[in-house]
């Protein structure tokens, strides 16, 4: 059976939510292994979609808790959104069709965005995810990947959150209920589109 055709996500990796002490803990080891990652994904020629969160200052586009909080967060042009500075290194300099930014509002990458429509136009029919935070984000875009019949694979060590524990529940319902492993890098094969592929 031939490699399924892969494309690596990168959530959330933003100096915004770094600036957490509990997140800043965990920065170095999950943005080390996110940029192993990154890589191996275009050194294989497959699709990286770095995905942002960003919010207006209108607080239309914000999450519940923040309005119930009045806490306003990664609001476009302040520092808090910018991706973390190490991204720079592995990141193309001139446009590439190969690295395309999806911003996003909630937890879920597919969330009001055009990211199954850019996937499917590519042919892809697996994601690979690293990034921030197991238990949110990350569970929250692999479940809806699960949802459209997207597989996944979760890059072991480089999708992190501060508890422990809530990091191995959280792989491990995913793993139980949607069958999306979490592998290491070496174990996971980056297969980039046929030439000319089209919508699956």
């Amino acid at each position: 059976m031939a490699d399924p055709t892969t494309a690596l996500l990168v959530i959330d990796l933003q100096e915004g939510y770094f600036s957490a002490p509990e997140l800043a803990a965990i920065r170095d080891r999950v943005v080390a292994g996110s940029v192993a990652a990154v890589t191996a994904a275009r050194a294989a020629g497959a699709l990286v979609v770095e995905v942002r969160t960003v919010h207006s200052e209108d607080p239309g586009t914000w999450a519940l808790n923040m309005r119930e909080d009045e806490c306003p967060f990664m609001i476009r042009g302040t520092d808090d959104v910018r991706p973390v500075g190490e991204l720079d290194v592995v990141r193309p300099r001139e446009p590439d069709e190969g690295w395309v930014v999806v911003e996003k509002t909630r937890d879920s990458a597919f969330h009001g965005t055009d990211l199954l429509e850019l996937l499917r136009s590519r042919a892809v029919d697996r994601v690979a995810l690293v990034g921030i935070s197991t238990e949110s984000c990350i569970a929250a875009t692999a479940s809806d990947a699960y949802a459209h019949d997207l597989r996944v694979v979760l890059v072991d060590g480089a999708v992190l959150t501060p508890d422990a524990e809530r990091h191995r529940t959280s792989l491990g319902h995913l793993a139980d209920l949607y069958r999306q492993p979490a592998r290491p890098l070496t174990e996971i094969t980056f297969a980039p589109p046929a030439t000319g592929a089209g919508p699956s």
